[in-house]
């Protein structure tokens, strides 16, 4: 039988809200570190056993939570942000929890609270490495790409975001995230 949620069919019970933030309390961090651990080094298998690095000991985490009956439940979403240099602000780490990427935007809302928070922090100009197969989900986001570079091993583009179309806010600012319902198929 197929549901309202592509991807979700064997779940007993659907998220229906998210909420994406900067990580504050410890279980949140923890779990944030947790994901990116799953998600690049046992799926994607880019590193050994942990991917954090010196980016870790001064970036910005931001996470999408999954909320069960209002209660925060699960971190499904990750990614960094951290100034290179004054103005010059990076995004990395984008990570989405693989039952979680077929729902709603997750991805896409991470990317604007990041771009978002870093304008708001003073950026003005905001970079990123994206793996090949996902330019084109930030290009339809507004961003460009600058060349391809190979990093651990993969390609990527060495990307900017259009700080125009990602309004500045302070570090303080949530947002909540309801999934949408996919459009039914027909055979």
């Amino acid at each position: 039988m197929l549901t309202m949620f592509d991807g979700i069919q064997n779940r007993l019970f659907a998220p229906m809200e998210y909420v994406v933030g900067i990580a504050r309390t410890p279980w949140e961090r923890h779990a944030y570190h947790r994901l990116r651990q799953q998600v690049f080094c046992a799926e994607q298998q880019i590193f050994m056993d942990n991917d954090c690095d010196e980016v870790d000991l001064t970036a910005i985490p931001i996470i999408a939570t999954c909320y069960m009956a209002g209660m925060p439940d699960q971190i499904v979403g990750a990614v960094r942000i951290h100034e290179s240099l004054p103005g010059i602000w990076h995004g990395s780490r984008l990570a989405v929890h693989a039952e979680h990427r077929k729902l709603g935007r997750i991805g896409a809302e991470l990317i604007r609270m990041a771009v978002s928070t870093a304008h708001g922090l003073g950026a003005r100009q905001f970079f990123a490495q994206v793996q090949e197969q996902n330019v084109l989900f930030f290009r339809r986001l507004h961003w460009k790409s600058l060349g391809v570079t190979t990093l651990h091993g993969l390609l990527h583009h060495d990307m900017e975001a259009d700080l125009s179309r990602y309004p500045a806010h302070g570090r303080d600012q949530t947002w909540l995230l309801r999934p949408q319902p996919c459009p039914r198929q027909v055979a």
